[in-house]
């Protein structure tokens, strides 16, 4: 259709266009997405068996939705993703607040301008990406905001009584008529504004200081809500949810994998970022894997989540950590080493909510022990079970590399050693080489020395070894010289 040809209610009743109601487009251009095969929800991972399903029947349905999940589940996205199962243009009067629909007119502004011109009315065009409006519920947010108000300056310039009703000022939802409404964090809305919804959701009136209008208004409405918010802040009326017809459940990415791939697509890098720090595929996932290890720490509020966004934040911390140290040494590329976890500490430190043992054990000291813990899970899906009760005269995968401890003073790995030192430091332990020949024979070279770090690091977690840190750098030693260290 030639949206620019189309001026007037008389043009746009001799084209081809057919009006319906917002959710019509939503369920209708869902289908013939379906139909094609095409992908609805670009860019949400994840959910592909669980969440996008629901919310398809739902959109089938014809209902209002809430998404219910903890913080970063991807639910506004969800929200905002579904302005592309919405026409691409749809006709308005002209001049309208309310995007009144010319063959279903329901302000008096438009009333009164298609029985005026009928056929000449002004007619222009809506894009689908102005069909979207989002409002975060906070305690402030008043009747008047969401519903509209008496305007006395618009009054005062018409030289009207306030028993007109072009006196009125409609706020966001009439505005959003014929789009999608969004409220976030819906339980943080007060209940006297909640009850406010009740007619708009179901019989499409609304009331404004006295005034009763009746506006059939077409609105999509999403809201989104954490289920924290029910016990300490507030809660969902029960009317409101009775008129709300399907609440779905979101959900923490179930694997790595699905984990990596939010990361990855949402971290935002820089070029060169990119192109001169090089990411061992073991570190992506032992940073996903933190994520899940704090999802099931005993120092981490379970109510209320970890957001995918630690993960990200936490990526982004992990390559600034390697560009500085590049930087510092003056040197044109580098690669990322687990030691450079330490520097994801801050990220972490922001993201979670701890409890009363968290508090006592400290941010920090909870920051590395997810680190530590991730390492350790991770450990045992590569190398062979670290035995705790060792009999005597058998042999044991990790010896050699106990002993060449035993018979030295130990490596030191400071944050800010250059490459070639670092590696050379890493070589001096040569059982090391041997044992990722035999039990990761496909490493890739770039990786090789990440995976030794980290084996230094397992055998540690498991108390083969000691490591500490002092004065920016990480020490490994057997554990009797550790023991002497540390009562020294």
């Amino acid at each position: 259709m030639d949206y620019n040809n189309i001026k007037t209610f008389g043009e746009l009743k001799k084209s081809a266009y057919q009006p319906r109601t917002i959710k019509e487009e939503l369920r209708e251009n869902l289908m013939l997405k379906i139909r094609k095969g095409e992908t609805v929800f670009q860019g949400v991972h994840g959910y592909q068996d669980t969440v996008i399903p629901e919310l398809e029947r739902a959109i089938l349905s014809k209902h209002n939705i809430n998404l219910l999940g903890l913080r970063g589940q991807a639910k506004t996205r969800l929200a905002r993703l579904m302005v592309d199962l919405l026409d691409e243009y749809i006709p308005y009067v002209t001049g309208s607040e309310i995007n009144d629909d010319p063959y279903s007119p329901i302000s008096r502004y438009a009333v009164e301008l298609l029985g005026e011109k009928g056929d000449d009315t002004p007619i222009s065009w809506l894009h689908r990406s102005e069909r979207f409006a989002e409002k975060l519920a906070t305690p402030d947010v008043t009747v008047a905001d969401l519903i509209g108000d008496v305007d006395p300056i618009k009054a005062a310039n018409l030289r009207l009584s306030y028993a007109d009703d072009r006196v009125i000022h409609f706020g966001m939802i009439p505005r959003a008529n014929r789009s999608i409404f969004v409220i976030n964090e819906l339980p943080d809305l007060q209940a006297r504004i909640q009850v406010a919804l009740f007619n708009i959701l179901q019989e499409g009136d609304i009331q404004i200081r006295g005034f009763k209008l009746r506006l059939p208004l077409d609105v999509q409405f999403i809201f989104t809500a954490n289920p924290e918010d029910y016990t300490n802040r507030g809660s969902i009326v029960t009317p409101l949810k009775d008129r709300i017809g399907s609440q779905i459940l979101t959900h923490y990415p179930n694997s790595l994998a699905v984990a990596r791939a939010i990361t990855e697509q949402e971290a935002s890098l820089e070029a060169g970022q990119k192109e001169q720090i090089y990411v061992p595929e073991l570190a992506r996932e032992i940073l996903e894997q933190i994520s899940f290890e704090a999802r099931q720490s005993d120092y981490i509020d379970a109510k209320s989540g970890v957001s995918a966004r630690m993960s990200i934040t936490a990526f982004q911390n992990l390559l600034s950590t390697a560009e500085l140290r590049m930087l510092k040494n003056g040197e044109s590329s580098t690669a990322v080493r687990l030691s450079d976890f330490m520097g994801i500490v801050p990220a972490i430190t922001g993201k979670v909510e701890l409890v009363y043992e968290g508090e006592q054990e400290g941010a920090a000291s909870v920051a590395m022990e997810l680190i530590e813990n991730a390492v350790k899970t991770l450990f045992v899906t590569l190398f062979p079970k670290v035995e705790k009760l060792e009999k005597e005269n058998q042999q044991y995968p990790y010896d050699d590399i106990v002993s060449w401890f035993l018979g030295s003073d130990g490596i030191n790995l400071p944050d800010e050693l250059i490459d070639a030192d670092y590696q050379l430091t890493i070589e001096q332990v040569e059982p090391l080489r041997a044992l990722i020949q035999q039990y990761q024979p496909q490493t890739r070279s770039e990786d090789v020395y990440f995976l030794s770090e980290f084996v230094l690091w397992g055998l540690t977690l498991f108390n083969k070894l000691s490591k500490y840190r002092l004065d920016g750098q990480t020490q490994f030693q057997d554990n009797f010289q550790g023991y002497l260290n540390r009562n020294i």
